[in-house]
C-alpha cells in the first residue's frame, strides 16, 4: 500500500513538474510577444474557441487584449491582428515581412503542398507573376473579358426565365455560372447547367467548403496529426473534392495531347509551354503538380467564393426591396433594360457601385483571410514577432471597423457614398485581402459581379418567399468562409419599359 502511495506521489510530482516546465518554457518564449490567453498543454486555447466558436472567440479576445495578441491553435502560437490599422500595416506597409503563407493543413492536403495559394519564396513569386501576366493576356482586366461574362450572364437569364417565377435556391446555378467563368479563362470551355456530372462535382465542392468552415474543418487545421487518423465528417472533405481534382487532371492530360506551341489556347497551354522552356531547370516552379494545384486553387477560390458573394447579394436584394428599387431605377436610367452593360457604365452608377461594394463588405466571405507567416524577425507595435511566426489578419475586423464604417453590423449602401451621393472608396474594404498576396483575380471578380447583377436586375425582381422581416440571411457557418443560408427566392420577370 505504501509503495502504491509513493508511486502515485512520484507520478503526480512528475506530471506537475512537466506542466510547470511547459509553462515556464511558454512564458519565456513569449516574454516579448503580444499578450494573450494562457494556453493549456497540447490543447492551447482550443477550449475557449470550442465554447464560443472561432470567429466570436477571436473577436472577443481583441476586446480584452487589444488589436494584437497571441492565440494558441493547439501547440502552435499564432499572432492575431484585428482592426483596420493593424491589418493594413501588416499587409500593405510591411508586406514583405508578412508575405509568406502560414500553415493550412486542410488546404495543404487538398493541393498537395503546391499551387499559387500555399507556396512561398521564389516558387510563389514565379507562379504569381506568370499567372497575372497570362490571365491578363487572355482578357483579365481588359474590356475583351466583357463578352464571355455577358454570354454567361445571358445563360443565367435564360435559366431563370424558364422557371417562370417558381421559387428556387439559386446557389447551384450561381456556382455553375462562376465555375464557367473560371473554366473559360483557364482552359477555354464551359458546362451546360443541366450537366448532371458537373452538377455533382460542384455540389460536392460546396458541401466540402461547408465542412471546412465547420468545427470539423477547424479541428483538422488545429490538430492535423490526430484528425488525419480519426473518423468523422472531416474525412468527407477530401472525398467530396476528389472528383474535381480528377476532372482538372484530365483537362491537363487532354491539353498535353493537343498542345500546339504556335497557338496557345488558354492558361493551361501557356503553363505547359513554360514547362518545356524550363525542363532543364531542376528548381523550376513550373511542374505538372503545381499546374494542377494552381487551377484547382483557382476553381476553389474563384468559383466558390464568387458564387457565395452573388448568392448573398441575391438574398440581400430579396430582403431589402427598397434597395433593389433604387438599383433598378439607376439601371433603367443609365443603361436601360435591353442594352448590354459595359464596364465603363459603372462610373455612371454610383448607387449600384456602392451597393456591390457593400455586398462584398457585408457578406465578408473569407473573414479571416488565409494564415500568413513572417519572413523575418519584426518589432510590431512594440512586440517581438520571430521569423516564421504564424499570423492571422482578421479581414472581417477591418471591414467592420467602426472607425471606418459608421454602421458596420448593418447592410448600408451609404458606407460607399459621400454627402453628394457620389461613390467613395474606403481603404478598409479588403474582401480580396491586400498587398502582394491579394487575390490575383480581383479585377475579374469585380467585373463579373457588376455584369451579372446588372443583367439579372435588368430582367428580374427578386422576392423572398416569406415576409422580408423573417428572411434571415445570417451565415450558417463562419470559418474559412461565411456560408450563406439556404433560401428559396422568386425571380419575377420585369415588365419591359418602352
Amino acid at each position: 500500500m505504501v509503495d502504491q502511495q509513493n508511486a502515485l506521489t512520484i507520478l503526480v510530482g512528475v506530471i506537475t513538474f512537466m506542466i510547470t516546465l511547459f509553462y515556464c518554457k511558454h512564458l519565456w518564449k513569449r516574454r516579448r510577444m503580444p499578450p494573450g490567453p494562457l494556453p493549456l498543454p497540447i490543447l492551447g486555447n482550443f477550449l475557449q474557441m470550442w465554447s464560443e466558436g472561432m470567429m466570436p472567440c477571436l473577436i472577443k479576445l481583441a476586446e480584452k487584449f487589444g488589436p494584437i495578441y497571441t492565440f494558441y491553435f493547439g501547440s502552435r502560437p499564432t499572432v492575431i491582428l484585428t482592426g483596420y490599422q493593424a491589418v493594413k500595416e501588416a499587409l500593405v506597409e510591411l508586406g514583405d515581412v508578412f508575405t509568406n503563407r502560414g500553415p493550412a493543413p486542410v488546404l495543404d492536403h487538398l493541393f498537395h503542398n503546391g499551387g499559387l495559394t500555399l507556396v512561398n519564396n521564389d516558387t510563389w513569386s514565379q507562379l504569381r507573376h506568370f499567372s497575372l501576366t497570362t490571365l491578363k493576356d487572355f482578357g483579365m482586366g481588359k474590356k475583351s473579358l466583357e463578352e464571355p461574362l455577358l454570354e454567361e450572364a445571358k445563360h443565367l437569364v435564360d435559366h431563370f426565365t424558364r422557371l417562370n417565377g417558381q421559387p428556387v435556391d439559386p446557389n447551384n446555378t450561381l456556382m455553375f455560372a462562376s465555375s464557367n467563368v473560371i473554366a473559360n479563362l483557364v482552359f477555354g470551355s464551359r458546362k451546360c447547367y443541366d450537366d448532371k456530372g458537373w452538377q455533382k462535382i460542384l455540389q460536392g465542392t460546396h458541401d466540402a467548403f461547408h465542412l471546412i468552415s465547420s468545427i470539423w474543418g477547424q479541428l483538422y487545421d488545429i490538430f492535423p496529426g490526430i484528425m488525419y487518423y480519426l473518423p468523422g465528417p472531416h474525412k468527407k472533405i477530401f472525398s467530396l473534392l476528389k472528383p474535381l481534382e480528377d476532372a482538372l487532371e484530365e483537362v491537363v492530360r487532354s491539353h498535353q495531347k493537343t498542345l500546339d506551341p504556335a497557338c496557345p489556347r488558354d492558361y493551361v497551354d501557356c503553363f505547359l509551354l513554360r514547362m518545356k522552356q524550363e525542363e532543364k531547370n531542376d528548381n523550376t516552379a513550373f511542374t505538372i503538380p503545381n499546374l494542377v494545384a494552381t487551377i484547382y486553387d483557382m476553381f476553389l477560390a474563384g468559383a466558390e467564393t464568387t458564387s457565395i458573394t452573388i448568392n448573398f447579394g441575391f438574398l440581400i436584394l430579396a430582403k431589402h426591396p427598397e434597395i433593389q428599387e433604387k438599383v433598378h431605377k439607376e439601371i433603367d436610367q443609365v443603361i436601360g433594360q435591353e442594352k448590354e452593360p459595359r464596364a465603363d457604365d459603372r462610373n455612371h452608377m454610383p448607387f449600384t457601385n456602392a451597393f456591390l461594394h457593400e455586398i462584398q463588405r457585408y457578406s465578408d466571405v473569407v473573414p479571416m483571410g488565409l494564415a500568413r507567416s513572417t519572413t523575418r524577425h519584426v518589432n510590431f507595435h512594440g512586440y517581438n514577432i520571430p521569423k516564421g511566426t504564424d499570423v492571422i489578419t482578421m479581414l472581417t475586423t477591418a471591414m467592420r471597423d467602426p472607425s471606418q464604417f459608421k454602421k458596420p453590423e448593418e447592410f448600408n449602401v451609404n458606407h460607399f457614398l459621400d454627402e453628394n451621393n457620389k461613390f467613395k472608396k474606403n481603404n478598409a474594404f479588403m474582401p480580396f485581402s491586400a498587398g502582394k498576396r491579394a487575390c490575383v483575380a480581383e479585377s475579374l471578380v469585380r467585373l463579373q459581379l457588376f455584369i451579372f447583377f446588372i443583367v439579372i436586375l435588368q430582367k428580374f425582381t427578386l422576392k423572398p418567399t416569406v415576409d422580408p422581416k423573417d428572411f434571415d440571411i445570417s451565415p450558417t457557418e463562419s470559418g474559412l468562409e461565411n456560408i450563406p443560408p439556404t433560401h428559396k427566392i422568386q425571380l419575377i420577370a420585369r415588365i419591359l419599359k418602352s
